[in-house]
């Protein structure tokens, strides 16, 4: 291997030593601990050190780093004391996560680094939110994010290289190319030598170095940095690498060979290092083993140290209060008078002044610059913003909702429209995994609105039809909005938009242009988590949200020797079970109608919550009415039939003679 050291001093070239043997000086003593059964599990970088330690060289403190399982030298030169990297191996309260992840499944604003998690990809396009922020700013920043040669098979890798290279974002993608997945090799994982080929496909640079030799990493790396910062650009930096242990210690190394373990041992990166600088004249031998001597003494008094913290001393509030960023809304009333306006229209404008509001906001979505999206929401939007903050998108959810999380960890909001909420299922991993867990994991606020034009009844058929809101509604750390009218439409969005939670806003395609009402012209908010009663009754409560609210208010006109209470949601997570209560307790009987499918709706955790904490109350079984449990048809008979409300009279009547 080469080592050339530039017009790097001795001095230099003693702290690169330093940062590069201390990852595998700390990773020998884990495996110690986990021999003895004191850690619970261990992914080693054992012979990859030279590319973690080398990024986190090449990079300014203030710029952020995205590592992976085997990035244990990011974190170290990153300058993260010992201790607490021991307390969060061992899932103690001075860990990064409290007790709730484990080994690098963390970030840390303290020192920029966001950590991954265990989907293999979604990091990249978080990646890319953040370099996004740098463009944005026009600051002389890159973020760098680790892959795998295995984890490039994801479809998280295309999309979040694709976006990077439309947008000419400062990002650099390091695969670390060890040869193997878990233990598929890399022929069975793609059909190529080096990741060099896969730039120009992309319309981008890509290189390919040595990544045991800690010198070639920081001489290819170091004047690629400095040259984005000043001419920002996505590239591609694959390291050659091989990992001298197990994808994790269980697994064990029995499918690698002999003759290629012993290959890849005489190019061990720290040995062939230390080699180069005892040739040199760098330093001798003997001061190499008083540095060792030193980072271990460091290393058993800190993990001496984390072992005698506490356990984690189980709280149910802590827990519970932990799962969204703390956040006191004050409502804002509006102030001005109010004209009528259509559903699509509220949302349009409440868009368009909350980004007059936050000028930090960024809209993100398929066709919604120019064009104005698919249901000309975003009409005129450029001219008024710009494209740097009307973003078109390729078709890539994932991406765009990752880069949602990267501009919230860099201090900004976004709103991400879905051009129907079917298509989610592409970002479904961004959302239930990162955006919703993102807080409780490591305390980062996800500050994300995705806008998810939703409902049936326009003859759109399986895949333009769906109500999902059940899919996220089971995912603590989401907050779910589902406007029925103008003016809560308007103010649910500006309401959900200031929060710095994620949120999914659905928004019923059907009421666009059919409904309309009184919407005030000015800015104004909405309490979250607060349902409204449409209308007051004593017989018999309906519990209901979205179109299911006309629905209802249709079957109380048609039925007027009935006493019908309404109970708009608006709110389906946190939902206000209080409001449901009261209703309850005044009528006796409940119906809850969702367009949604039957099975598993929202309104089956509604129902048995009613039935936990109301039993007293009630006169008759908690009723339902949902679609029915086939996908959204499209054939206009058909459809009419699947959909609940041709069955809601009957419903009505049956609950109302129990």
């Amino acid at each position: 291997m080469l080592f050339e050291r530039k017009r790097r001093s001795d001095k230099t070239l003693l702290k690169i030593h330093k940062a590069l043997i201390t990852p595998r000086l700390i990773e020998e003593k884990m495996l110690i601990l986990l021999r003895q059964g004191k850690i619970s599990k261990w992914f080693s970088g054992i012979g990859q050190e030279a590319i973690s330690v080398g990024a986190a060289l090449a990079l300014n403190a203030d710029e952020y780093i995205l590592p992976m399982h085997r990035n244990l030298g990011v974190f170290t030169t990153r300058g993260i004391p010992y201790q607490r990297l021991f307390s969060q191996f061992q899932g103690k309260m001075n860990g990064f996560t409290k007790g709730r992840d484990r080994s690098f499944h963390f970030g840390t604003q303290e020192y920029n680094i966001v950590g991954m998690i265990s989907h293999l990809g979604p990091q990249m396009g978080i990646a890319d939110g953040i370099a996004l922020s740098h463009l944005l700013k026009k600051e002389q920043k890159v973020s760098l994010v680790f892959t795998g040669d295995g984890g490039t098979s994801e479809g998280d890798f295309h999309e979040a290289v694709n976006v990077a290279s439309v947008w000419n974002l400062p990002v650099i993608f390091v695969i670390e190319n060890n040869g193997y997945g878990l233990s598929t090799p890399s022929k069975e994982q793609f059909n190529f030598d080096s990741f060099v080929v896969k730039g120009p496909a992309y319309g981008m640079e890509a290189y390919s170095v040595e990544g045991n030799s800690i010198l070639e990493v920081l001489n290819a790396l170091e004047p690629l940095v400095q040259d984005i910062r000043e001419k920002p650009r996505p590239i591609i930096f694959e390291a050659k690498t091989f990992r001298m242990r197990g994808h994790e210690e269980a697994s064990g190394t029995e499918y690698i060979s002999k003759e290629l373990m012993e290959h890849w041992a005489k190019k061990d990166p720290i040995k062939s290092y230390e080699s180069y600088l005892i040739r040199e004249g760098v330093c001798t031998n003997n001061e190499i083993e008083e540095v060792r001597r030193e980072i271990r003494k460091e290393i058993n008094e800190a993990v001496k140290e984390a072992f005698f913290e506490e356990p984690v001393e189980a709280s149910e509030k802590a827990e519970l209060g932990d799962i969204y960023f703390p956040y006191i809304r004050e409502v804002i009333k509006p102030k001005e008078k109010a004209s009528e306006k259509r559903f699509v229209d509220a949302i349009s404008e409440g868009l368009k002044q909350s980004l007059e509001k936050h000028t930090d906001l960024i809209l993100m979505g398929q066709d919604i610059a120019d064009y104005g999206g698919v249901f000309k929401i975003t009409k005129g939007f450029t001219d008024l913003f710009g494209k740097d903050r009307i973003r078109n998108t390729p078709l890539c959810e994932s991406a765009i909702i990752g880069i949602g999380l990267g501009l919230s960890i860099a201090g900004m909001k976004a709103v991400v429209e879905m051009q129907f909420a079917d298509f989610v299922t592409e970002g479904f991993n961004q959302i239930v995994n990162n955006l919703a867990k993102v807080h409780y994991r490591w305390g980062q606020n996800a500050d994300v609105v995705v806008r998810m034009p939703t409902g049936a009844g326009v003859g759109a058929g399986p895949f333009h039809s769906q109500s999902n809101e059940a899919w996220f509604f089971h995912t603590p750390g989401l907050k779910i909005v589902y406007p029925s009218n103008p003016y809560d439409a308007k103010g649910l969005l500006t309401a959900s938009i200031e929060d710095p939670n994620p949120y999914l806003y659905f928004e019923h395609k059907a009421l666009y242009r059919s409904l309309a009402g009184k919407v005030p012209d000015g800015y104004y908010t909405m309490e979250i988590g607060k349902a409204a009663v449409h209308k007051i009754g004593a017989n018999l409560s309906i519990i209901t949200y979205g179109m299911g609210v006309l629905w209802a208010n249709s079957i109380v006109d048609e039925l007027d020797d009935i006493s019908i209470e309404i109970i708009d949601l608006r709110t389906l997570l946190p939902w206000d079970k209080e409001t449901v209560r009261a209703s309850v307790q005044k009528t006796g009987k409940v119906l809850v109608l969702h367009e949604d499918c039957l099975t598993g709706g929202i309104g089956a955790e509604i129902s048995a919550w009613i039935s936990e904490h109301c039993f007293e109350a009630l006169d008759a079984p908690v009723m339902r009415v949902g679609s029915l449990d086939t996908p959204v048809p499209f054939a206009s008979g058909l459809e009419q039939q699947f959909l609940p409300k041709s069955r809601l009279k009957e419903k009505v009547e049956q609950l109302i003679n129990y």
